[in-house]
């Protein structure tokens, strides 16, 4: 699936800086990695052409079932969760890199209406419906426990071992340029795999 960045810059504008009471609802894009348990490297290979025996310029990621199915599901992600929009993304060996934009039409800010309303009406967050209110929970953490949850069932049923890491890694896109670079990164992940962070074991993220 071909995706068009420029179709989204400049839509978003964070200003603020990060923040552990960040809303993850908001509207916002967000760079999402997630790795596999001890960063095993079950989706696949990134194989090099190498004719004339010279080096590739041109690595080619081989995909296995399993990092198929992740791939499969990545993309079926705005299908079951309509407040979301995909930027790019890749499977690597052992890691997914993604573009996750939540895109409400009330800017994100839901949650914040639901919870004033229901201090006027009643003591439980959420209204009638209380905690069990889906609106309070469309934000990005759900769609990524979604995410992993579906491979994981899937992908069992083919490698039983498979297990993902416990966390996401996730970062705020705040502007144009941060969009461009990233989405640049991640189409560029497959030739630079062998100096990649998740290749080396040089874990930069939190």
């Amino acid at each position: 699936m071909e995706h068009h960045p420029n179709k989204y810059m400049g839509k978003y504008r964070i200003t603020s800086t990060r923040l552990q009471t960040w809303d993850y609802g908001s509207n916002a894009p967000y760079f999402v990695t997630i790795c596999t348990h001890n960063r095993v490297c079950c989706f696949g290979n990134i194989t090099a052409e190498t004719p004339n025996r010279g080096v590739s310029a041109n690595p080619t990621n081989q995909l296995s079932p399993i990092g198929q199915l992740a791939r499969q599901f990545w993309l079926d992600i705005p299908n079951h969760f309509p407040f979301v929009k995909l930027g790019e993304s890749v499977v690597m060996p052992n890691h997914v890199h993604g573009i996750v934009m939540i895109d409400k039409p009330d800017g994100g800010n839901g949650g914040d209406a639901i919870n004033r309303v229901s201090k006027q009406k009643t003591s439980t967050p959420g209204g009638i419906t209380g905690q069990h209110n889906p609106m309070l929970y469309e934000n990005l953490s759900r769609v990524m426990r979604w995410y992993k949850g579906r491979v994981s069932f899937e992908c069992k049923k083919i490698a039983p071992h498979f297990a993902w890491q416990s966390r996401f890694h996730d970062h705020i896109i705040r502007n144009d340029d941060s969009f461009e670079r990233i989405t640049r990164y991640i189409i560029n992940n497959p030739k630079n795999w062998r100096g990649d962070i998740f290749h080396s074991g040089d874990d930069e993220t939190r």
